[in-house]
C-alpha cells in the first residue's frame, strides 16, 4: 500500500477521431516509478483517450491502496474541465468525466496538475509506442 504517490497519464489518437492509446505511470512521491501501463483504446477522439487512460489509472491507482495522489496530464483541457475551469459541452466526454468523478471518492486527497508534454514524457511515449504498433499490424 502506498499511502500517497503521482500519477502521470496520457491519451491519444492517430486521427481525431482514430486509432487511439492510453498510458499511465504509477510513481511514489521519489520518483520512483511502481508501475507503468499502455493499452490500445479503439476509435476514439483524443480526449475520449485522454479520459480514458485517466479512468484506468484511477482504478489501478485505488487497487494499489494509494489515498492521496497527484495526478499529471498534458491536456489542458481535461485538466481545467476536471478543475471546474471550463464545462463540458461534448455528451462523450460528460459521461467520462462523471466516471472519473465517483472514483473520486476512493482517495483521501487528489489533485489534478496540468504539466508540459517534455514532463509527460513515459506516459507519453507508452502512447505512441503502442499506435506505431497497430498501425503496423494493419499494414502487415
Amino acid at each position: 500500500m502506498l499511502p500517497g504517490a503521482k500519477l502521470y497519464t496520457d491519451g491519444g489518437s492517430r486521427g481525431n477521431p482514430g486509432p487511439s492509446a492510453g498510458a499511465f505511470v504509477i510513481c511514489k512521491v521519489d520518483d520512483n516509478v511502481v508501475e507503468k501501463s499502455g493499452f490500445y483504446i479503439g476509435i476514439t477522439t483524443n480526449n475520449q483517450a485522454e479520459y480514458q487512460a485517466l479512468l484506468k489509472a484511477l482504478q489501478r491507482s485505488a487497487d494499489l491502496g494509494i489515498r492521496r495522489l497527484k495526478v499529471f496530464m498534458d491536456s489542458e483541457l481535461i485538466i481545467k474541465q476536471l478543475n471546474g475551469i471550463y464545462k463540458i459541452k461534448n455528451k462523450d466526454l460528460e459521461l467520462l468525466y462523471r466516471q472519473v468523478k465517483e472514483l473520486l471518492a476512493d482517495f483521501d486527497e487528489i489533485s489534478f496538475n496540468h504539466v508540459p508534454r517534455a514532463m509527460n514524457k513515459e506516459a507519453d511515449g507508452e502512447v505512441n509506442r503502442i499506435l506505431d504498433k497497430q498501425a503496423n499490424k494493419k499494414s502487415a
